[in-house]
Parts: C-alpha cells; structure tokens; sequence
C-alpha cells in the first residue's frame, strides 16, 4: 500500500481521534444485515469480524477494487489518499470498503 501523504494522513487521523471510540451502524443492502463498525477499521474487516463474509475482497488495499460498492447512505473517510476509485465513481457513491471506514452510520449497497 502507498504511504498516506501528509496531507491525507492528517485528515484521516483527525478524523479517527475525533471518532476513536465511535462505533457507528453499518448495513449491507439488499440483504438488511446489521454490523458494528468501528471509525478506526475499514468497513471489509468490520464486517468480517461480525461473520459477514458478503464483500468480496482481494488485495485489501484499495487496488483491486474487487470489494467496490455502493455507499447509499453516510459518510467514510480513507486510510489511503487515493482509495482506487475515479473521481466520476466517487461522485456516484462508490467505495472501497477494504479501505473505507464509517465517519457515521452507513448503509452500503449493491454492487459487491
């Protein structure tokens, strides 16, 4: 995985220390499965610790971009700079859970 930049590296921790102990709601669509995710682990690792294997993952650091899906509601900040999606995907809503983590209650959509 590339280094953050200072730049994004700063944002994303203010963002986690802002939100360290939030453990926001995430829900995977159209299945209406519920799990915990933590601010400070990306939404692919939060699922699977609550046994939900339904994203499918490879490289697990936003390169692949075979966990790539839709963010139909709420907001996620990035571990990396650039997560592997284009500006036209991210202005659709699309994220890359295996770097992506939940900035508030989430709801995550299909295609995944």
């Amino acid at each position: 995985m590339p280094p953050l930049s200072p730049k994004s590296a700063t944002h994303h921790q203010a963002a986690v220390a802002q939100a360290e102990c939030a453990v926001f709601r995430a829900r995977l669509e159209p299945a209406g499965r519920n799990f915990d995710a933590p601010a400070n682990l990306p939404l692919l690792q939060a699922a699977e610790r609550a046994g939900l294997m339904l994203l499918a993952s490879s490289c697990r650091n936003g390169t692949c971009r075979s966990c790539i899906c839709r963010l139909a509601s709420g907001q996620v900040t990035y571990l990396i700079e650039w997560p592997g999606l284009s500006a036209e995907e991210k202005q659709a809503g699309f994220i890359l859970p295996c770097v992506a983590c939940a900035a508030s209650d989430v709801v995550i959509g299909p295609p995944f």
